[in-house]
């Protein structure tokens, strides 16, 4: 069936930016450290490196640099631009939004030539659901920017992935943003109206307030610390006559409340999730767009598809489930069956629900390993996971990337793709899919061009473990990369008070500055 969105609402990405850190960990200095296989890391997952902010980085200095680059090289005033939309989910302040930095960046660039209240009248916000937020904020900007053929918008994704050390998820760690400039007549990808969804509350990935009484925490510190344990019932009591001052054992709350980076989550039953609610979120899109989930193959539409990758190869090894419900549609399983030797697992055929689900996940790599599904991964997933190979997980900005992957290697390889059509699956856990389609606009080649994607990527610096960890730890009080062309992090406030915990940014000129 032909797609009603045939003729495209003229409104979609016009140009893109990424920042990404300059320093990198090698996966198998990280394999080495923790006694894995390199192998099942790199052939297993598609892991090479992954990106580090430094230690004068975060999302939101990582965030003003995507943005600050997409203005420079689009000759943007700051008063045109009518919102910054930032998704993430590393922010460090639970009520002020990173984007309200990320003006005061942009603020102190721009103020030289246009003045103090040169962004004034731009909106910014925040938008966090996990790893999808940032295409909720595509969504929502494409919405405005269709109410004036003047507005321009800017979607930026920035996020540190971080996870503990020695974790199952250390090694799918990454750090960048992507900044998406938003308008009408796009020169680079216009979106349809039709966006399916799919929204389940579950706990597969989460950073809960955690929270631990005073006295726990006042034992903990006196075991390290070589004393009795029993003498923190005495400090509480003396905190108990002690007025609030705005110290953490000395505040009025009986429970501390603990915000950590890193996340608690269950891996297997994430990527069930991921699965699950991509091909659901496909079944909601496809009657909106004028496709039959039933009767064929919504992705042999699309010349590419784009995903929200948490490690390189995951949406090669999701995807196998739509790939048999589309082969079934089309009528063509039967003999992919045959040719392959594929038999799929019946209910009625397994003691109970763990072996048939055990079953099943065997089934679906038995298909992921045939070669049909080889060529359709290498023609319309593959050319996506290159940088996220050697950037690791960016969250929220970690589908653009993917986006900005796949067109820099068309460019590179002559492909033609002018009027031809994208497939995006975004995945946030908590847990949300959307599946949207663009499609690829005459400016493209031009636009792609100066991305210079894999370009910047081969010019950062490898780090040792021992750097590593200590970025990690929050215990390197130098950065491990010069600061120069970028804004930073001067400081964090740590005296009580009214400014307790504000964070002050500057910027870092160099004498060549120059952005194609």
């Amino acid at each position: 069936m032909k797609s009603m969105q045939t003729q495209f609402t003229p409104a979609g990405i016009d140009d893109m930016a990424a920042y990404l850190p300059k320093i990198y960990l090698p996966i198998e200095r990280l394999a080495r450290e923790r006694n894995l296989e390199y192998a099942k890391l790199n052939k297993g997952l598609g892991l090479e490196a992954m990106s580090v902010a430094d230690a004068h980085e975060d999302v939101a200095t990582m965030a003003a640099n995507a943005v600050l680059e997409l203005m420079k090289k689009n000759a943007l005033r700051p008063q045109e631009v009518g919102r910054i939309y930032m998704g993430t989910e590393s922010a460090v302040d639970g009520s002020k939004p990173m984007a309200s930095y990320v003006l005061d960046m942009l603020t102190q660039y721009y103020e030289p030539t246009y003045g103090p209240d040169c962004f004034l009248n731009c909106d910014v916000v925040d938008l966090t659901f996990a790893c999808i937020g940032a295409v909720d904020a595509l969504q929502n900007t494409l919405d405005w920017v269709k109410g004036g053929e003047k507005r321009i918008g800017i979607v930026v994704g920035s996020d540190n992935a971080k996870y503990e050390l020695g974790s199952g998820g250390e090694y799918t760690q990454g750090a960048g943003a992507v900044a998406l400039l938003v308008r009408q007549h796009p020169r680079l990808i216009a979106f349809g109206d039709a966006w399916g969804v799919a929204t389940r509350s579950v706990h597969d990935f989460f950073k809960p307030l955690r929270t631990a009484t005073k006295e726990s925490l006042l034992r903990e510190a006196l075991k390290l610390a070589g004393k009795n344990p029993q003498a923190a019932r005495e400090a509480l009591s003396k905190l108990a006559d002690m007025a609030p001052n705005g110290g953490v054992l000395t505040s009025s709350e009986a429970r501390i409340t603990l915000h950590k980076e890193t996340p608690v989550f269950d891996g297997p039953y994430s990527n069930a999730c991921y699965q699950e609610r991509i091909r659901e979120a496909l079944e909601h899109f496809a009657p909106q767009a004028g496709y039959d989930v039933k009767k064929e193959a919504v992705s042999g539409h699309w010349d590419k598809l784009v995903f929200h990758l948490p490690y390189a190869f995951q949406a090669r090894r999701m995807f196998p489930e739509v790939y048999l419900m589309e082969a079934k549609a089309t009528g063509g399983w039967a003999a992919m069956a045959k040719e392959y030797g594929l038999e799929e697992p019946v209910r009625e055929n397994f003691p109970d629900e763990e072996a048939f689900e055990k079953a099943t996940a065997q089934f679906l790599r038995n298909i992921s390993k045939t070669d049909a599904y080889r060529i359709f991964v290498q023609e319309k997933i593959a050319a996506g996971e290159r940088a996220s190979s050697l950037a690791g997980n960016l969250y929220t900005a970690s589908i653009f990337l993917a986006l900005m992957s796949t067109l820099e290697t068309a460019l590179e390889q002559g492909q033609e793709l002018e009027g031809r059509r994208f497939g995006f699956f975004s995945y946030g856990s908590g847990s949300k899919s959307k599946v949207f389609e663009g499609q690829l606009q005459a400016g493209w080649k031009v636009t792609t061009g100066r991305f210079h994607l894999m370009e910047r990527l081969a010019q950062r610096s490898a780090i040792d473990y021992y750097t590593y960890e200590q970025l990690h730890r929050g215990q390197a009080t130098e950065s491990a990369a010069p600061v120069e062309g970028s804004f930073y992090l001067k400081e964090i406030c740590r005296e009580k008070g009214v400014r307790e915990g504000a964070r002050t940014y500057g910027w870092k000129g160099t004498k060549a500055v120059k952005v194609q």
